[in-house]
């Protein structure tokens, strides 16, 4: 019987420390949010942990869609503060609608891991690879869910867009950006139907090009 994502064991160090092992001294994690959004940018994070990091919040961490806003903007502070390096990469929904969804993730995968300092030596990613990066590196599918420094990054990557969302609702009034950030909920699709697309949406993603062709 396939274990549910409930009770699954919590994201591990192995891989870090398998590449720490066979001498890379930097290792990062990199992860993306709002690849799914009709609104808003796809946003991506990158984090070196500490090699010896020793705190006891490290084992709160999981993938940030299993956890509360609380316990993200926790998590998400004590990374801001510990971690060895720490970068933000965003792609306009612009970009999403000219170049596309996969294109603009890589984008802000590298925009990310062009903020580390240190320079990474080796990335764990989750679920793509990053052919214009020339450094080693491994994807891993649902990375998020098993390995460390990814769940971090996801947790980093999630707080930041969750919040440009929500100052975005500001500027958009009427949507509920900052329930939904931009994903397609009956709430958002409702909203959709009653006020039209408004500057921020993907007319490249359905239901915004079926409504708005």
């Amino acid at each position: 019987m396939r274990q549910s994502r409930r009770f699954q064991e919590p994201p591990s160090l192995a891989e870090e420390r398998a590449l720490l092992a066979q001498g890379y001294r930097f290792v990062a994690g990199i992860d993306e949010v709002g690849r799914g959004a009709l609104a808003g940018p796809v946003a991506a994070a990158a984090v070196i942990l500490p090699p010896r990091l020793n705190a006891t919040w490290l084992s709160l961490v999981r993938d940030s869609k299993q956890l509360s806003a609380k316990k993200r903007q926790f998590l998400a502070q004590r990374l801001r503060e510990k971690a060895l390096a720490l970068g933000v990469g965003m792609v306009s929904h612009q970009d999403i609608d000219s170049k596309g969804i996969i294109w603009a993730t890589r984008q802000a995968m590298r925009l990310a891991v062009a903020e580390l300092k240190p320079v990474p030596d080796f990335l764990l990613i989750d679920g793509l690879t990053l052919p214009a990066v020339k450094l080693p590196q491994k994807h891993i599918i649902k990375g998020d869910c098993l390995c460390l420094s990814i769940a971090c990054a996801s947790i980093v990557a999630k707080v930041t867009r969750d919040q440009l969302m929500a100052d975005l609702g500001q500027e958009h009034p009427g949507y509920g950006f900052a329930a939904h950030k931009g994903y397609g909920t009956a709430a958002h699709i409702d909203a959709l139907h009653r006020l039209g697309a408004c500057p921020i949406h993907r007319r490249s993603f359905a239901p915004v090009k079926e409504l708005y062709p």
